[in-house]
């Protein structure tokens, strides 16, 4: 599976995830509907096709169960043990787990700054963010079974 880092911050904080290159269209789509936190901008992005929000949150509900603040180890022995595309959802909780949510995995590392409203590609071998599009939902032979326009508000930015 081709798959890339997504970054989310929110006023709550950050969170990162690996996730299939599939999802990056709709979440820029879900993005033209202002989200404010993670948690709409999964339910949107699922609205459009990206079938990520349940993989996150149960990967959340994971990380919160095993890393109680201040005691980081279990997320800190992922990092030093698993590949970087099998690493699990993480809070970005530190220096340590920050550097690792901008680190590219395969086709690159994308951030969803909701509160600045900036969608930042470190790196996008993936496709082109386009400001104006389209995202396609497929079933499960490959065909086409809906088709979204969106557009993103002027105040989102694209970087670079």
């Amino acid at each position: 599976m081709n798959v890339m880092r997504y970054t989310v911050v929110d006023s709550s904080g950050r969170v990162s995830f690996i996730g299939p290159c599939a999802a990056l269209l709709p979440m820029v789509a879900a993005c033209s509907r202002n989200p404010s936190t993670l948690g709409e901008l999964l339910a949107i992005a699922d609205e459009y096709g990206a079938n990520i929000a349940g993989y996150v949150q149960s990967g959340l509900a994971v990380f919160d169960e095993h890393n109680l603040p201040g005691n980081y180890s279990r997320i800190h022995a992922a990092l030093d043990f698993l590949r970087d595309h099998e690493l699990p959802v993480f809070r970005v909780v530190d220096d340590r787990t920050r550097d690792v949510s901008l680190k590219p995995v395969q086709a690159g590392a994308v951030i969803f700054n909701l509160t600045a409203k900036r969608i930042i590609q470190i790196q996008n071998t993936y496709q082109d963010i386009p400001r104006t599009g389209v995202v396609r939902e497929f079933d499960a032979a490959g065909k086409t079974t809906r088709v979204h326009r969106y557009r993103l508000p002027a105040e989102w930015r694209l970087a670079p």
